[in-house]
C-alpha cells in the first residue's frame, strides 16, 4: 500500500462540493467565518491532529486557537463574543469537523452547551462572570446531562439536589462528559427536592465532592476527554444556581441548538470523506488508468456528492428557520437524524473507495470514519431522534 498522504490542499478544498452554489447565499460575515474556519482547518489542524488522534491527547494549541479566531461563543451577543448569525456558527461547526471532529466537539461542549446554558438561563451576574473568560479559553466549560444509567432516557435523570439554607446539596453520578476532567465549571442538572424538577447549577472543579476521572478506551473522537463525574454532598451556592433553568424543558432550549451544529458536524465530516475520495481517485492509477476513469467509480462519487448536497440544503434551511424563530425541537431533530445516517454512509463509501489505503491515519477517512459514531450517538440517538418526530407527525408516542 502506498503511504503517501492526500494533498492537504484538495482535501481542504470544501467549495468543490458546492454543486448547487449555495455559496452566493452567504453574507460577507458568514462568508469571513467559513473562508478563515477553512484556512484554520487545512494548514493548522490537517497537519497536525493525527498525532493527537492516535496519542488520545488534548491538541492544546489548536484549542487556543480558537479564541484567537475569535470563534468560542459562537452566536452569544456581547461579553467578548462574535455574536454569528445561526449560518455562520453553522459554517464553522462544518468546516472545523471537516477538520476533525474532537475539535468541532470541544466547540460544541465550549460554547453550544456550556456557554449556551450561561447566557439562556443564567443570571446576569454569571454571564459577566464566566461568558467572557470562557470566551476567550481562560475558563473551560462542560455540561453535565447524561448519567450512567440514564444516557437517551435523560429526563429520568437521579441525580438530586437537596435546598440546604443558602445552598443546595448535590448527589449523584453523571457520565460522557466532554472536557469534564478538565473544566473549570461543569453546568450540573439536577432534580429538585423541592418540587421534583430538573435544574442546572455552576459547579466549579475545586468545591469538595466533585471529581471528574477521563474515561480510557475510546476509538473516536480521541482528541478530546470524556469523563465520569462523582457528586457526593457537592455544595452549591444559591448563587451558582442557574435561574432561568425551571424545568427539563430548559435543558432542551439549549439542546434544540446543539442539535442543528450536529447536523452542521455531520455535513463536515461527510465533505472531508468525499474530498479525499474524489482526490483519491484522480491520483491513484489501476489498470493503466486513473481510479476515476472507471464508471463504478465515477457512480459511487456521484452518489456520494448527492447526499453530500442533500445534507447542504438541510442545512441552509436549518438556518433560515433559526433566524426566523421557525425552528423546533423536531426539525433540529430530523436535520440530525438525517446527516449523521447520510455522513455515515458517505464515509463509508469513502473509506472502501481507498482501498487497504483508507485505513491510514494520513488520509484522515477512518478518522473520520470513528469520529461520525460519536456525533451520530451523543445529543439524542437516531432512534429516539425517530420517536420524538414520529410522535410529532402522528400525534402518538412511542415511548414513554
Amino acid at each position: 500500500m502506498s503511504t503517501q498522504a492526500l494533498p492537504y490542499a484538495h482535501l481542504g478544498d470544501a467549495l468543490a462540493t458546492d454543486y448547487f452554489h449555495v455559496r452566493d447565499q452567504f453574507t460577507d460575515e458568514q462568508w469571513e467565518h467559513f473562508i478563515s474556519t477553512r484556512r484554520f482547518v487545512d494548514r493548522e489542524i490537517l497537519p497536525e491532529i493525527n498525532r493527537y488522534w492516535e496519542a488520545a491527547e488534548l491538541p492544546w494549541p489548536l484549542m487556543r486557537r480558537l479564541a484567537e479566531l475569535g470563534l468560542l461563543g459562537e452566536d452569544i451577543q456581547g461579553y467578548g463574543c462574535p455574536g454569528m448569525s445561526p449560518l455562520a456558527r453553522g459554517l464553522v461547526n462544518m468546516e472545523l469537523h471537516r477538520g476533525d471532529g474532537s475539535l468541532g466537539t470541544f466547540l460544541g461542549v465550549q460554547s453550544g452547551l456550556a456557554m449556551k446554558s450561561i447566557d439562556l438561563l443564567g443570571s446576569e451576574e454569571q454571564k459577566q462572570r464566566w461568558l467572557p473568560a470562557m470566551a476567550q479559553l481562560e475558563a473551560i466549560g462542560a455540561f453535565a446531562l447524561t448519567e450512567p444509567t440514564h444516557g437517551s432516557d435523560s429526563v429520568a435523570l437521579e441525580t438530586s439536589a437537596r435546598h440546604d439554607g443558602d445552598e443546595w446539596v448535590l448527589d449523584g453520578a453523571k457520565r460522557w462528559i466532554g472536557n469534564a476532567s478538565i473544566a473549570d465549571v461543569v453546568v450540573v442538572w439536577a432534580r429538585s427536592d423541592e418540587d421534583g424538577q430538573v435544574k442546572g447549577f455552576l459547579v466549579e472543579k475545586d468545591m469538595p465532592g466533585f471529581t471528574a476521572v477521563t474515561m480510557q478506551g475510546k476509538a473516536a473522537a480521541r482528541a478530546i476527554w470524556q469523563a465520569e463525574i462523582s457528586l457526593e454532598d457537592v455544595r452549591v451556592p444559591e448563587r451558582s444556581r442557574l435561574p432561568e433553568a425551571q424545568s427539563f424543558k430548559d435543558a432542551g432550549r439549549v439542546l434544540i441548538t446543539t442539535r442543528t451544529t450536529c447536523a452542521w458536524g455531520a455535513l463536515g465530516h461527510a465533505v472531508a470523506a468525499y474530498d479525499a475520495a474524489l482526490t483519491y481517485s484522480k491520483q491513484r492509477t489501476q489498470f493503466g488508468k486513473p481510479l476515476c476513469a472507471f464508471q463504478i467509480i465515477q457512480e459511487r462519487l456521484v452518489k456520494m456528492l448527492a447526499e453530500v448536497t442533500g445534507m447542504q440544503l438541510y442545512c441552509m434551511q436549518l438556518a433560515r428557520l433559526e433566524e426566523t424563530g421557525r425552528l423546533t425541537d423536531t426539525i433540529a431533530g430530523l436535520a440530525k437524524l438525517n446527516n449523521t445516517r447520510k455522513a455515515r454512509q458517505v464515509i463509508a463509501e469513502a473509506r472502501d473507495l481507498l482501498g487497504g489505503n483508507g485505513v491510514l491515519l494520513e488520509n484522515h477517512v477512518i478518522r473520520h470514519m470513528g469520529d461520525i459514531e460519536v456525533i451520530h450517538t451523543y445529543e439524542g440517538t437516531e432512534t429516539m431522534q425517530t420517536l420524538i418526530v414520529g410522535r410529532d407527525i402522528t400525534g402518538v408516542g412511542a415511548f414513554t
